[in-house]
């Protein structure tokens, strides 16, 4: 398991990858053929926009507050295999991470919502450090855009960087 120190907290209000806004992102995912998507808003535009993500987690809740049943529904309605699992807030559990690597690993399973009870901030950093290459993973950075991260060996060692100092 993984917890967050405050000394690291600073340091995650910062990004890896490129920011990017909702048309940009879009013109980007055009191109990309696997797509992680973390967090709720990000997930429901993609799937509002006709794009499934290989992998998603959502704790549905946006900015911790819960948000309109029509757009929880819509993500629950997506055509993937939704696993239930807890994470809390500050943490990646072993629970999460490990349900993260059985995505990856198993592939011809479909695309996978994973529904966090708890909280899903800090999965991107796992998604991004577990993904192959060819897997773009996108997350949400609260009144500033969209992340756009591309598993390559470079952002994998910055996010293990992190993940050791947790």
């Amino acid at each position: 398991m993984y917890v967050l120190p405050d000394d690291l907290k600073d340091t995650l209000k910062g990004h890896i990858g490129q920011l990017v806004d909702e048309p940009e992102l879009l013109k980007l995912l055009k191109t990309e053929k696997r797509v992680v998507s973390v967090g709720d808003k990000v997930t429901y535009t993609l799937l509002k926009h006709g794009i499934t993500p290989v992998l998603c987690i959502v704790d549905f809740l946006l900015e911790r507050k819960p948000y309109t049943p029509e757009m929880k529904a819509f993500i629950q309605r997506s055509n993937m295999v939704h696993i239930k699992i807890t994470n809390p807030p500050g943490v990646i559990t072993d629970e999460l991470w490990g349900a993260i690597e059985t995505v990856f690993q198993n592939p011809q399973n479909g695309p996978v919502c994973i529904e966090v009870d708890g909280e899903e901030d800090l999965a991107s950093l796992a998604a991004i450090y577990l993904a192959p290459g060819g897997v773009t993973v996108i997350y949400g950075l609260p009144n500033k855009g969209v992340v756009v991260v591309k598993a390559t060996t470079t952002h994998k060692q910055k996010v293990k960087e992190v993940l050791d100092r947790m």
